[in-house]
């Protein structure tokens, strides 16, 4: 397989915008299967987990590989609700371009702008498929038009629609200028007709203008009123595209198979081959100043991405790597370099979703599931043991939502902690923790549907019968004032004993996490003993003071101390830093973080009123209204998680279920001061009636 011809791409889009149905679609026309499977029927081939076949969503990640003429395209499809957004993280980190999906009726909606937002954070080419349109309210144009207003897409119908609703029977190609009708099993290519060559002309003309702008021999051409061959205008298109210059917008209808195969073509013509990203940096792994790359070539040393890990009950861990450059081969010994340590390549396998195909080696921009890997985790680095190299990690939000959750049998407590393990390995914005004090497991993740569909893997997979508390907000701990402290630790039981002394000033530090900074001067702590006092600050900022939660956003700035030439010792200054902080926290005027949202309402107008106002009562605040379509209002705004439990419910009853929403996290912000008190009273009273 020439690497030119070779296409890694994600789908991804707004949940309900026709992701997996494009797919099973795709699917089916290059062959990988035999007929269609239906999300609506549970039987989508994409959509291979129980639960997401009785949602009717995509839940994990899943890659597959096709033939489409002489190119092959790898496809991750992703999911569009905002609870498994680091599925969309992980996938955008490996591909090279991206099919960016909308509803003709829906148009850019919540979830589109973050998954927007996300490509543009990893520099992604990508294309647009308006889907959906054969159904009633569907707006090719006002889609396009909200793709540049809302994501600055610079948007160019590629195709646009003949008909559209129930009249929706075929597309106009604006670079060929030929027409295509579809029939009930075929598509016909033809002239354009009458009456739509004067639509068809004013968007040619449109396209040709812009490609203009990046390249002088259409400009040339262009003022000459000379013949454009259609070759040049799909080479500009391409260049620009990958350069993200334009979104090339196609349309279609996947569900009624109308539209598909046009998208296959586009896929090939305008979205990335490995070569085309070209090569990938990465940092030393002694001075992360300096830099290395590594070109998509099977000459260069080997470089690879794990992207996401899955247990397989026939196999055990997967775990799937995005290759830039080099080879593998099972059996190999291999560098993982985030964590400093050798693995062994198992077995190496290509996947087509659920089914798995064994191979021997594998090349640049190939994606494959390894077995075998026993340190490996997402976001992990697995290089040439000679030439190491440190690629970018995956960015992996906050946990913001948490749930206590026992085994059901006591018998099964081991069964349950093996459980979690496993799927906290898959998914790294999922968390479990045991808390000695209470004898609880609080698992945490990005929102309630998250944590339900964990509580059901663990029933279903893993068969283990669990109970659980209400679900709660994780907040976090931190200080508003400046403290200097300064703490001994002695202790003498017979032989030797302990000593640490330190000195530290914690200062507040806003969003920008924990800082330790050493200025110890002639030698009071000696330099072997500076990383502990470091470790039992951190160790202690895991488990807050002032109810448990972890403490953020802190400055500890080492000033001072002293050591004893015998009693001093790692132990000793860990217990030192834990004990100074405790005491220093308590001065500095902790408070409560709560996670805050960005929520994005869609609603018809008559309903404005009622909504705005309950978010309000939410400690929420509305600051944009935009109108999104005719009849109907696009609100954002912000709102504290700890007020949004059981909003879903709520919205549909105050607009007759005409509304919907979409909410992610923005940032930890201040716990108002009654808020925190009322709180920690209530935290007292559970305690004490226990």
């Amino acid at each position: 397989m020439k690497l030119q011809k070779l296409r890694n791409i994600g789908i991804a889009a707004h949940i309900d915008a026709g992701k997996t149905t494009v797919t099973e679609r795709i699917l089916f026309y290059t062959g990988v299967t035999r007929k269609v499977g239906e999300v609506h029927d549970g039987e989508a081939t994409m959509d291979f987990m129980k639960q997401e076949q009785e949602r009717g969503i995509t839940i994990a990640s899943a890659a597959i590989s096709c033939n489409w003429q002489d190119y092959q395209i790898n496809i991750i499809d992703t999911p569009g609700h905002v609870d498994f957004t680091i599925e969309v993280e992980r996938s955008l980190r490996v591909i090279d371009g991206m099919v960016a999906l909308f509803c003709a009726v829906s148009g850019v909606e919540p979830q589109s702008e973050t998954v927007w937002n996300q490509a543009d954070r990893y520099r992604v080419p990508r294309i647009a498929f308006v889907n959906k349109m054969d159904r009633t309210g569907a707006d090719f144009h006002g889609a396009v038009s909200q793709m540049n207003e809302y994501l600055d897409a610079n948007a160019i119908p590629f195709q646009i629609p003949m008909g559209s609703e129930d009249d929706f029977n075929g597309l106009i190609d604006i670079i060929k200028n030929k027409a295509y009708i579809f029939g009930e099993s075929e598509r016909t290519e033809t002239e354009i007709p009458e009456n739509f060559k004067a639509e068809a002309e004013k968007y040619r003309t449109e396209l040709i203008e812009k490609l203009a702008d990046f390249n002088d021999e259409i400009m040339e051409l262009y003022f000459d009123e000379k013949e454009i061959p259609e070759e040049l205008l799909k080479k500009a298109a391409r260049e620009a595209a990958l350069k993200l210059l334009i979104t090339p917008v196609f349309t279609g209808a996947a569900y009624k198979n109308k539209g598909v195969e046009l998208l296959l073509d586009a896929i090939t013509d305008y979205l990335p081959s490995p070569i085309d990203i070209g090569a990938v940096v990465g940092t030393d792994v002694e001075n992360e100043e300096k830099t290395h790359t590594r070109n998509p070539s099977s000459k260069e040393p080997f470089s690879a991405l794990a992207f996401k890990l899955i247990n397989d009950p026939y196999v055990g861990q997967q775990t799937f790597v995005r290759i830039f450059s080099g080879e593998i081969k099972s059996g190999m010994p291999v560098l993982n370099s985030s964590k400093g340590k050798k693995e062994r390549i198992g077995r190496i396998y290509k996947i087509r979703a659920k089914d798995r195909e064994e191979v021997s080696s594998a090349g640049p921009g190939e994606i494959v599931a390894l077995i075998g890997m026993k340190l490996t985790k997402t976001g992990d680095t697995l290089c040439d043991i000679d030439n190491p190299i440190l690629l970018e990690s995956i960015h992996i939000p906050p946990s913001v939502i948490e749930l206590k959750i026992n085994a059901a049998n006591k018998n099964d407590r081991k069964k349950l902690g093996e459980a979690l393990a496993k799927l906290s390995n898959e998914d790294p914005s999922f968390h479990a923790k045991y808390d000695e004090e209470t004898d609880e497991t609080i698992i945490s993740g990005m929102g309630e549907l998250h944590l339900e569909i964990i509580v059901d893997r663990l029933k279903d997979e893993f068969k283990v019968d669990v109970e659980t508390g209400e679900p709660a907000v994780a907040l976090r701990e931190t200080i508003t004032t400046e403290v200097e402290h300064k703490y001994r630790h002695s202790k003498q039981s017979g032989g030797k004993g302990e000593f640490a002394e330190a000195v530290i000033r914690f200062e507040p530090n806003t969003g920008k996490g924990y800082e330790f900074i050493d200025m110890i001067k002639g030698g009071v702590i000696p330099r072997e003993f500076i990383p502990s006092v470091s470790k039992g600050l951190e160790k202690t900022m895991q488990k807050g003071i002032l109810a448990g939660f972890p403490i953020v956003d802190i400055k500890a700035v080492l000033i001072d101390g002293a050591h004893h030439a015998v009693d001093s010792s790692d132990r000793a200054f860990q217990t030192c830093a834990s004990v100074l902080f405790k005491q220093a926290f308590a001065k500095a005027k902790p408070i409560l973080l709560e996670p805050v949202m960005k929520i994005e309402i869609t609603t018809p107008d008559d309903y404005i009123g009622n909504v705005v106002g309950d978010i309000n009562k939410r400690r929420g605040k509305i600051d944009v209204m935009r109108r999104f379509r005719k009849g109907s209002q696009k609100l954002s705004g912000y709102v504290p998680l700890m007020e949004m439990f059981g909003y879903a419910t709520t919205l549909r009853n105050i607009t007759s279920g005409r509304a919907n929403y979409s909410m992610e996290f923005y940032r930890y912000e201040p716990l108002p001061k009654a808020v925190q008190e009322e709180y920690m009273k209530k935290k007292e009273e559970r305690e004490q009636n226990k």
